[in-house]
């Protein structure tokens, strides 16, 4: 199982620089998708923000929930997040050298509990903090 956090989810439903990557690499992966439930929080945040700044209409950012809700059903397992993995991504977020934020913690936090072959993200400090930690950093 790979785990995929939420920069790779909104490449491939929106347009961004990386997304003609991420739909190649979606459409030829294999392998079992999970992410942590929070992404789904992180995901509406996203499309809040590219419309704010005016990269999505409203129409597209629907048009995106639609395409993330039908991955969700169909090619995402969406993992539970407990107590322990919010404690654990504190405590990566508490290494300044690391250089997580809030968000990528929880993501790393929950891939490391749920033993997944690899990580699958866009961010270079969660792929690098990703390889410290154990969890295979896969690149798009």
């Amino acid at each position: 199982m790979l785990y995929v956090d939420t920069s790779v989810l909104v490449a491939l439903c929106t347009n961004e620089a990386k997304t003609a990557d991420v739909v190649k690499w979606y459409a030829t992966c294999a392998d079992e998708l999970a992410s942590a439930a929070w992404c789904v929080t992180e995901f509406a945040s996203a499309l809040g923000i590219k419309q704010r700044t005016g990269q999505l209409t409203e129409t597209q950012a629907q048009a995106a929930w639609v395409k993330f809700e039908r991955m969700c059903a169909n090619d995402l397992q969406l993992l539970p997040v407990d107590s322990m993995s919010f404690h654990k991504a504190a405590m990566l977020t508490m290494d300044a050298a690391a250089g997580l934020r809030a968000g990528d913690a929880l993501h790393l936090a929950c891939a490391m509990e749920s033993k997944v072959a690899g990580l699958v993200t866009l961010d270079t400090v969660l792929a690098k903090n990703s390889k410290r930690c154990k969890v295979k950093p896969v690149s798009i």
